[in-house]
């Protein structure tokens, strides 16, 4: 158990993306916990299938004002984002110096990971700042994302020739000599559904030389998420493992075999 605030957390837990506090209680949490590596420090952070309704039986949920000021070029982008995430603008206006500024209220868990999104639309030009407003009336069902994950093979180090077969079929999240474990979410699939890969598959000897470094400047350099980037790609299948100096992402039965009788199941269940 570790105290968050005053709060008794267990080594396991569950909590909710709508709460506007979820990044600071895990990042409270990371702070109570052991050593990397020491699997029982280690916390684990998952979604929640839906919220507890508020007194009168209806559903609420935390809301952000959210102040953006970006340059017209990009506005069509950054309006189209935060409508995805079920955001209702309040004000639009264009100042002097050319930029427009944009005034919306955006439920908490929509703007889970939204900063990263919103700097690469903008190009890093785009101002974005955000309060807490109220609680109100559950903005529909949870976000989702189309496409799937890159979950590892088998336990290992990464090697620069496996990562790179598996850079093919969508963005890495990580690099070459990291040590992985089954099960574990090692990318983002360009596609629906999620992949198995071998990021640990080392290149065959052979008497012919050949230039590992040419396949290390070809290798993309992998996606470093923060907290909140994290908590937003989550599925329903994945939990987020959080130690002081790291977060993995994983999928809750590690067992590649396992997982496949379990989604052939609910495919079946789905057919009938």
């Amino acid at each position: 158990m570790v105290e968050v605030d005053g709060v008794a957390v267990p080594a396991a837990f569950a909590l909710p993306v709508d709460d506007a506090r979820l990044p600071q209680v895990v990042q409270g949490a990371r702070r109570g916990v052991g050593e990397e590596g020491d699997r029982d420090g280690e916390q684990s952070a998952s979604e929640i299938d839906e919220l507890p309704p508020a007194e009168g039986g209806e559903v609420l949920e935390p809301y952000e004002e959210v102040y953006i000021e970006t340059t017209p070029d990009v506005l069509g982008v950054v309006v189209e984002m935060l409508g995805g995430r079920r955001g209702q603008m309040q004000e639009m206006q264009d100042n002097s110096s050319g930029a427009v500024r944009l005034r919306y209220l955006v439920p908490t868990r929509g703007l889970l990971g939204f900063r990263y999104h919103f700097l690469t639309a903008t190009r890093g030009a785009g101002f974005l700042h955000s309060n807490f407003h109220d609680y109100l009336p559950l903005a529909g069902g949870r976000f989702g994302r189309a496409e799937g994950s890159l979950v590892a093979w088998e336990p290992g180090i990464t090697t620069t020739y496996g990562l790179k077969n598996a850079e093919e079929r969508g963005m890495l999240f990580l690099g070459p000599g990291v040590e992985v474990y089954e099960g574990m979410v090692v990318g983002g699939h360009q596609r629906p559904g999620d992949l198995v890969v071998n990021v640990c598959k080392k290149r065959h000897v052979t008497n012919v030389r050949s230039s590992f470094k040419e396949i290390d400047d070809r290798l993309t350099p992998p996606r470093e998420m923060s907290l909140d980037e994290c908590i937003e790609y989550l599925g329903d299948d994945e939990l987020l493992e959080v130690t002081p100096t790291s977060l993995r992402l994983r999928k809750r039965l590690l067992d590649t075999r396992t997982r496949g009788r379990e989604d052939k199941r609910a495919r079946v269940a789905l057919g009938d």
